[in-house]
């Protein structure tokens, strides 16, 4: 069961489990304080005991409380108001529910006014509920014997402004479901989410208004993509590109573009990988399974501008049809390519991606996203996003932005003598530039297909999959990118 988020007039539950917002210096509200009086100050004493502070991110529980009807309550450190983001409201609300999730009954989370937070109660109240419905996702549809517990599907918050909390949950909530949508796709195993089937899958955005198109090999080669189409050779699974369109704006208006890698899954191809961890290959269509949740978001929300996303998506498999090293092949924009690696896939397909949206949609920006090396986590870990950009004012907004929604970027550089390794006598450019900068030099590769339209490339190998647990996400897919992107296109482009 999905679970769902409800908000109450402010006031203490009579029974059930009530989860307390406390401030700073174990400041519990007026209502926690009616609530420990009625305990006989058990409160007070159970913080005093746990040396519970109410710092961010801290907890205490207290089991069957005299003088109530109570079954507990669950004290939920908040910080200090004062110093609160957007971010840490989700993390509080995460955290919250983590504590209650496998309880049984009536959960309530009472979130009384905070003087000093640079939030009204509605945002407040709104915040941790998306919070809560980023916590609760799992992925477990296809256990049938040792199914996990069950977990709490609804949590009431009880707060002032429940009207209003409502309305801007609603809407943060269009961006949330996004972010699953993406988490699923990428969770998704390869031998379901096959090149196809994630096309099929992207057509369910039709009901939301979304117009979707989607290219077979036939009219890719008829285009000359030959860049793209090499990669899926191998593959019993015909390579596909999906084309998504949200207008939401005048039709006079320039369309923003997205562009997501879709390898579906990549075995390296002839220049295999070594068979350990490539099981986690499956998520190498992270920036496809962003680009199609950001385009879920925006067309739940109804956002008021012209948005499109091209994804391609292939699998990279060793066959005797599988290109080889050494092969050269022909991209959409003519330029030919020497594949000396077919371990360096995705620039290849993002290439033709790349080269036809520009092409065709005349973008006022393009920003591609993909999984695509792991260069960057040797770069930078697991916590940024790889930003590599030929607009400054572009990246800043996206810099600004990912450290307001906790999904971060950093800029790494590109210049002419990265741009100079990946040239080759025998072609006009090679899908590899050798041992160092490997993060940059396939930017420097992708900075040749956006052919001077204003462009961000989004390495998010580190950030899509695997990556570290919070209180939001428990998730092996994060879904990265959607919660990005979406506030990029509401702050600075509707």
């Amino acid at each position: 069961m999905p679970f769902a988020v409800a908000f109450a007039n402010l006031k203490l539950p009579q029974k059930g489990t009530v989860l307390l917002a406390t401030k700073k210096g174990r400041d519990l509200g007026a209502l926690g304080r009616d609530l420990d009086k009625k305990t006989g100050g058990a409160l007070a004493r159970a913080m005093k005991a746990s040396k519970f502070e109410g710092a961010a991110g801290s907890t205490m529980e207290l089991l069957a409380p005299g003088g109530t009807d109570l079954d507990r309550i669950v004290l939920v450190g908040l910080g200090d108001p004062a110093k609160l983001t957007a971010t840490d409201l989700e993390k509080f609300g995460g955290t919250a529910l983590g504590t209650v999730e496998k309880a049984a009954g009536t959960l309530t989370l009472v979130l009384e006014e905070m003087a000093g937070a640079p939030f009204k109660a509605s945002e407040i109240a709104a915040r941790a509920g998306i919070g809560m419905v980023l916590r609760a996702y799992t992925f477990d549809r296809y256990k049938t014997k040792s199914k996990p517990a069950k977990k709490a599907a609804r949590l009431t918050i009880a707060t002032s402004e429940t009207a209003a909390a409502r309305r801007i949950f609603d809407e943060l909530d269009a961006v949330a479901q996004g972010t699953l949508l993406a988490r699923d796709l990428v969770n998704e195993p390869s031998n379901i989410l096959t090149p196809p089937e994630f096309a099929r899958r992207t057509k369910q955005l039709i009901k939301l208004g979304v117009k979707v198109e989607v290219l077979s090999e036939a009219q890719m080669k008829k285009l000359g993509m030959g860049s793209l189409l090499g990669v899926g050779l191998g593959s019993e699974h015909p390579s596909q590109m999906v084309v998504m369109q949200w207008q939401g704006a005048a039709k006079s208006k320039k369309p923003l573009a997205f562009v997501g890698k879709g390898v579906c899954f990549d075995t390296g191809g002839i220049s295999i990988k070594p068979s350990a961890g490539m099981e986690d290959m499956k998520g190498d269509m992270g920036g496809a399974a962003a680009v199609t949740g950001l385009m879920h978001a925006l067309a739940s929300r109804k956002a008021k501008a012209n948005v499109v996303g091209v994804i391609g998506l292939v699998e990279n498999m060793p066959d005797g049809k599988a290109q080889r090293p050494g092969d050269i092949v022909t991209s959409m924009s003519g330029q030919t390519i020497e594949v000396l690696n077919t371990d360096a896939e995705g620039r290849l397909v993002l290439a033709d991606a790349m080269w036809y949206t520009q092409d065709r949609f005349k973008p006022r920006f393009m920003i591609d996203l993909a999984t695509l090396t792991g260069a960057i986590l040797v770069a930078l870990g697991q916590e940024y996003a790889g930003m590599f950009a030929n607009d400054d004012k572009l990246a800043n907004q996206l810099t600004d932005i990912g450290n307001a929604e906790g999904e971060k970027v950093w800029r790494m550089p590109i210049c002419d003598k990265f741009d100079k390794m990946i040239d080759t006598p025998n072609a006009d450019m090679k899908n590899i530039g050798g041992r160092y900068a490997g993060s940059s030099t396939a930017a420097q590769f992708l900075q040749r297909f956006a052919n001077n339209v204003p462009w961000v490339h989004l390495d998010i190998a580190g950030t899509a999959m695997g990556s570290p647990k919070t209180a939001i996400s428990k998730s092996w897919a994060s879904g990265y990118g959607v919660r990005l992107l979406d506030r990029l296109v509401k702050q600075y482009y509707e």
